[in-house]
């Protein structure tokens, strides 16, 4: 469900966008390389939150069934798996974005 504030978040994010492209033209392009260091750091904010979350419902799931615990450890460790590779994948591409000219 869209929250109210997911929309407001996302419509400050627009409305900053033609600011930061005229900034980024003037300072010829190093407001990006911060953007990318701050990508970087909610990349991982964002892989920390979503393996709390797997791992929150996998624990919930199994004190509800204790005898589908093993289908679900190995469910929730493949999937905490891929959400580490994508933030890896987005810290290295936030980290490639910083230091390549």
């Amino acid at each position: 469900m869209i929250s109210i504030k997911n929309i407001v978040i996302a419509l400050g994010v627009l409305a900053l966008m033609p600011a930061l492209a005229s900034a980024a033209e003037a300072y010829d392009g190093t407001l990006f390389k911060g953007v990318a260091a701050i990508g970087a750091g909610l990349a991982v904010v964002g892989g920390g939150f979503g393996i709390g979350l797997v791992g929150k419902g996998a624990v919930e799931a199994i004190a509800r069934q204790p005898e589908a615990g093993g289908a679900i450890g190995q469910n929730m460790i493949i999937a905490a798996a891929l959400i580490e590779g994508v933030t890896l994948f987005a810290i290295v591409v936030g980290l490639l974005t910083l230091f390549i000219k």
